[in-house]
């Protein structure tokens, strides 16, 4: 993050006391990480690599292990979720995350009945993917614009938690277009919550970018600073926080802002509640600085990441992980080669 100071009073001040909760976890994440602490940005383009199997506790707590469906679309909309979730069950997935309750060519399926499918395989729906707005249709599934029915659905499929991988750009990139959206979200999650559920936001790269009429303020520091902590969780996807890390690492001006995505994290462990488990092999010709690929066959160290949040006060209960890759060649032997690395982790008592 950039140590400037905002050009926002204010705004200076939220990020200020918003960073005070972290004190004590940050001392924690010190201790927890060593000399890897060190953002990767500092260290050239590295991330601490190297996976690690062993012989000891395993990485991955038990029970929360899932996948989103998104990288399974193509199955979904062929074969249909009881075949799919037959796989993920054969698989030790524990939990789904929905990227939209519908399966193609399939046929219909009714909310009571995908919640049933689920649990008949031993799965749990952890979350869904919704959109954040679409301005130009006024019936359009999203948040501004159907609250009460993403609200219905969710409901009726069991959901703790019902969020958005939209970003937070609908009224621009400024510092007080990023304050207009955080309320709408912490408005989203006041109505989740009085639902018992936890709304959230998944990341891309670019939340990790600049305020255009700030240059020094990043983005994603606005929503944390902006955003009741009560109502608004984040969903990390770590490798897109990751490839954040390798474009924005500096300001527009040239100016030295690196940033290590777990510490986001360490700060305030209770607002990631879900992380995307997505793999990357670095590649700093890319625009990211990786090149997506399975679970496993990847650069990012799931082992040191995980290890390091279970750590955190109720670490390995609070936390669920969720893989996936967005184009997978073959979407079945991803889900299954994610569930095998994953499930291999492990590290010394």
């Amino acid at each position: 993050m950039s140590r400037k100071k905002s050009a926002d009073p204010e705004l200076a001040q939220k990020l200020s006391r918003r960073n005070m909760l972290g004190v004590a976890a940050g001392a924690t994440a010190a201790a927890v990480l060593g000399a890897s602490a060190t953002p990767a940005a500092a260290q050239g383009t590295g991330t601490g690599l190297g996976h690690g199997h062993g012989h000891g506790q395993p990485v991955l707590p038990p029970g929360r292990l899932g996948i989103q469906l998104y990288s399974l679309r193509d199955k979904v909309s062929t074969i249909g979720f009881a075949k799919v979730f037959d796989e993920l069950e054969r698989f030790g997935y524990d939990e789904v995350e929905f990227a939209g309750y519908t399966q193609g060519s399939a046929g219909p399926i009714t909310l009571p009945q995908l919640k049933r499918l689920a649990k008949d395989h031993g799965l749990k729906g952890i979350g869904s993917h919704v959109n954040y707005y679409d301005n130009n249709n006024p019936n359009a599934y999203s948040f501004a614009q159907n609250l009460t029915k993403i609200l219905d659905d969710a409901q009726e499929l069991g959901l703790d938690h019902i969020g958005t991988a939209s970003g937070p750009f609908r009224y621009g990139s400024t510092v007080d277009a990023w304050k207009r959206a955080a309320a709408d979200f912490n408005a989203y999650g006041a109505a989740a919550k009085r639902r018992g559920m936890k709304f959230y936001q998944h990341n891309h790269a670019e939340e990790f970018s600049f305020a255009t009429d700030q240059p020094n303020v990043r983005l994603y520091d606005v929503l944390l600073a902006e955003t009741d902590p009560s109502l608004v969780y984040l969903e990390m996807d770590i490798y897109w926080a990751f490839a954040g890390q390798f474009r924005f690492s500096k300001t527009p001006e040239g100016k030295p802002a690196p940033f290590d995505p777990l510490r986001y994290v360490l700060k305030q462990p209770h607002r990631y509640p879900l992380f995307h488990v997505k793999d990357g092999v670095e590649d700093i010709a890319a625009r990211d600085g990786y090149r997506m690929v399975d679970v496993g066959d990847g650069d990012i160290d799931y082992k040191r990441f995980i290890s390091a949040v279970n750590k955190t006060r109720g670490g390995r209960r609070d936390h669920h992980w969720q893989v996936e890759h967005d184009q997978p060649v073959d979407s079945i032997l991803f889900a299954e080669k994610s569930s095998a690395h994953l499930h291999s982790l492990r590290e010394r008592r």
